[in-house]
Order: C-alpha cells, then sequence, then structure tokens
C-alpha cells in the first residue's frame, strides 16, 4: 500500500485488488512453509533423540520397535568422520568412496549426510547427534540389519520440506530389503542407498525431484 502524503493530497491510494491479493497470498504461502518447517524440525529432533537413545534410526516410514536405551560415546572414533562402521560392514575402499561422495555432496549442496553401521545393541547410539552436529539439513543414514530392512533414515527438516518422503521408503524397498542384503552383503546395500541419496539431492527441487530410486 502507498504511504499517505498529507500535505499533498487527502487521496489514500491502493494497490489493484489482484496486487493486495498476490502478496497476502505470497505472504500466507511463506508463513505456512516457515510453521510447517519449524514443526518438523521440532519433531524430527524429538524422533532423532529418542530413536538414537534406541540405537538406532527411526524410519520416516515406519516406528522403531522399542529397545534399551543406548549411548555409548566410547564408541566414536577419536577424530571426525562421516561414516562410523562400528559392524564392520565396509572395507577401507569403499568407506573411502563413501566419504568422498559425502564430502563432494555436501560441498556441492550444504546438505550434510552421516552414515552409522551397526548392529544394534553395538552402537555409539544418542552420542552421534551431538559428534554430528544434526541440525535441519542433516540426513542420519542407520544400516541396522537387526529389523529386516537395513536401511534407517533421519530426515532434517529443510531435507524433509525439499524430498518426497516416498523417495525413502523406496529407498528402503529397493536395497534394504532382507533379500537385497543377504545377497549381496550389508556394503553393497550402504554405498547403494548413499550413491541413490547423493543423486536425489542433487536434482532441482520441483514436483518431480526423487522420482526414481537409482
Amino acid at each position: 500500500m502507498a504511504s499517505l502524503n498529507l500535505c499533498s493530497s487527502p487521496i489514500r491510494t491502493r494497490p489493484p485488488l489482484s496486487d493486495h491479493r498476490n502478496h497476502f497470498s505470497i505472504s500466507n504461502s511463506l508463513e505456512f512453509r516457515n510453521r510447517v518447517a519449524d514443526f518438523r524440525s521440532k519433531s524430527l529432533n524429538l524422533a532423532l533423540s529418542t530413536a538414537l537413545a534406541l540405537g538406532l534410526s527411526l524410519p520416516i516410514n515406519g516406528i522403531a520397535e522399542a529397545k534399551v536405551g543406548v549411548n555409548k560415546p566410547e564408541l566414536l572414533p577419536k577424530e571426525f568422520a562421516t561414516v562410523i562402521d562400528v559392524a564392520g560392514f565396509l572395507s577401507d575402499g569403499q568407506e573411502k568412496r563413501i566419504t568422498k561422495e559425502i564430502a563432494d555432496l555436501e560441498k556441492d549442496t550444504g546438505y550434510k549426510l552421516r552414515v552409522l553401521a551397526q548392529n544394534y545393541p553395538d552402537t555409539p547410539g544418542l552420542a552421534v547427534k551431538d559428534f554430528w552436529a544434526v541440525d535441519d539439513r542433516t540426513i542420519v543414514f542407520v544400516a541396522d540389519p537387526t529389523f529386516g530392512n537395513i536401511l534407517n533414515f533421519n530426515v532434517g527438516a529443510t531435507i524433509d520440506l525439499d524430498v518426497p518422503r516416498s523417495f525413502w521408503s523406496r529407498l528402503a524397498g529397493k536395497y534394504g530389503n532382507m533379500f537385497y542384503w543377504k545377497e549381496k552383503g550389508e556394503d553393497a546395500s550402504v554405498e547403494a542407498a548413499v550413491m541413490a541419496i547423493s543423486s536425489c539431492l542433487r536434482e532441482p527441487v520441483g514436483p518431480n525431484n526423487c522420482s526414481e530410486v537409482n
């Protein structure tokens, strides 16, 4: 709305109705998006804290089974690492490739992918949250065959807005099912999932992003 100049004119000017409605619509849309992001951030942070205390990630499309809480910081590496393989699923070469892919992804997109390979209850559990400084742009990927499907994900609120939730369930269905990892190995499941996540997060955000699991 234009400002009223009392010295030059007694007439209050106003923008066309369509402009006013567009401004109102945009403002409401931005406010709604911010509220959704804030709500999802609080919800997912609570889920992450609870799930990691149980020793595994809460799947975005399911609920973790109740287990005794785990918090073992002594199982964390002495130096920072984006891949923690306490289960020994990965070879040195695989761990290096995954670490490089994660570093390149973070540099190119700002998204932070973190991988924890574990066999519950042998896991650092909740301790990884502070170790990795988990935030709204972080994906915590926990590979654990304890519950059948080896792929579990916790997704930060910003990523949750950008990536369809169906992507994570399709990814788990393709590379995390018991038939896949028992035939090809836990390491193959982990590496394939990391590459699929990287491919998805590099796609432009839109109605069809991440529609395929590569």
